[in-house]
């Protein structure tokens, strides 16, 4: 075993242009595994924190701000941008038959100019009625968000204890979020007196498009989780009937439309692995057997002074292996650095939630990659590792084939 070993070494080191690119194509098929396994794991990752965090049926906002750019992102995924409306149609909304529990927000984006620390889309709820946001912030606060305290995304360069300034307003940070792969990682909650003051402020600062509102009567958007017994359809055109000048949606549909997005990129992520993997299994299979066929005459001579069927065999998987595995190994490392240094970038090119799998996952992405690229090298080499059989030693010898 040793010998084969040796001399299977000594092959791929002798012919460093074809090991190389043999070790590159299985490369390729290998950074593809890891990087579409976690590319697809991450977007679905993302879309579970989505919908774990929604907590609620309906979800009620301005008319006027459907047509804001971003808004799905806005009210689902906290992404920069503001809308207000008069607290008159919280309270006709709170009014429609069906409703079980109602609760307002209020949306505040920090500007990018030096009244701020950092840009970033500030959420305002009302602790009182809210049923969306405490159940998840409660285990990372701990205890009651006071007036000026302020929850921070995961992604944010703060931590608890520190300071976060907007609008001339400093806020004290009371507790940091696990990550959900969405804008949410840079966004900030807080209670509402807070976030009246700091709307307050910007009006007086002129820096909000909205200069002649009232903090203390408007909302964002309007949280809707609907009572058992009752159609969440039938809420919802109540709503939208009798709560002019607003827009009602169910908020699974927005999540629908993210998963079908999500569908989208998986579909065409299946379709390029499939495309990288047959076209790399036809080209690891010709060359292969294309190596065998060169060096029938280094066979022939392997078998004069001794070798087996079956040793010659086990050099050409050897040389398989060899390859392979370094290829993979390769791969797999260059599909890392491109996904966990950037996943950042990943996420605001899709548009879409994108939350990495934690480390356990990621290897277990890293050894399947592995698996599979050595198992097409295995499998491509065998039958050419088979044809040495039929190798008629005398006749390569004399120089007849």
């Amino acid at each position: 075993m040793k010998l084969t070993e040796s001399i299977a070494y000594r092959n791929v080191k002798g012919r460093p242009a074809r090991s190389a690119a043999l070790a590159a194509l299985t490369a390729l098929m290998a950074a593809a595994v890891v990087c579409g396994t976690l590319v697809v794991t991450s977007l679905q990752n993302g879309l579970s924190a989505l919908e774990a965090r929604l907590g609620a049926d309906i979800m009620t906002v301005p008319a006027s701000a459907v047509s804001k750019q971003n808004f799905e992102n806005i009210v689902m995924q906290g992404s920069r941008g503001y809308f207000y409306m008069d607290m008159s149609y919280y309270e006709k909304a709170a009014a429609i038959e069906g409703i079980e529990k109602i609760s307002p927000q209020l949306f505040l984006a920090s500007a990018t100019s030096n009244c701020c620390s950092v840009p970033l889309q500030i959420i305002g709820f009302d602790p009182e009625t809210d049923f969306t946001v405490t159940p998840w912030i409660r285990k990372s606060l701990g205890g009651e968000l006071k007036d000026l305290d302020v929850v921070v995304g995961n992604d944010l360069s703060v931590f608890v204890g520190n300071t976060i300034t907007f609008y001339g307003v400093e806020c004290n940070v009371a507790a940091k979020l696990d990550k959900t792969g969405t804008d949410l990682d840079t966004a900030v909650y807080t209670n509402f007196n807070t976030i009246k003051k700091l709307i307050a402020s910007s009006i007086e600062r002129g820096m909000n498009e909205f200069a002649d509102i009232d903090p203390e009567r408007v909302v964002s958007s309007i949280l809707i989780k609907v009572a058992d017994g009752y159609s969440v359809d039938e809420v919802l055109n109540d709503l939208n009937l009798h709560v002019r000048r607003t827009k009602s949606f169910k908020a699974k549909d927005m999540i629908t439309d993210a998963a079908d997005s999500l569908m989208g990129v998986a579909g065409i992520i299946g379709v390029l692995m499939a495309a990288v993997w047959i076209l790399g299994l036809v080209i690891l299979f010709l060359a292969f057997g294309m190596s065998v066929n060169e060096r029938k005459k280094e066979f022939a001579v392997l078998r004069v002074a001794g070798a087996s069927r079956k040793r010659l065999s086990g050099i050409v998987m050897s040389e398989a292996f060899i390859v392979t595995v370094t290829g993979a190994a390769v791969g797999i490392a260059a599909g890392l650095l491109i996904i966990l240094p950037f996943n950042g970038i990943i996420e605001e090119s899709m548009g879409l939630p994108f939350l990495l799998p934690g480390a356990g996952l990621t290897v277990l992405a890293g050894v399947l990659a592995l698996a599979v690229s050595a198992g097409a090298g295995a499998i491509s080499a065998a039958h050419s590792a088979h044809r040495i059989g039929s190798i008629d030693t005398g006749v390569i010898l004399r120089g007849e084939n």
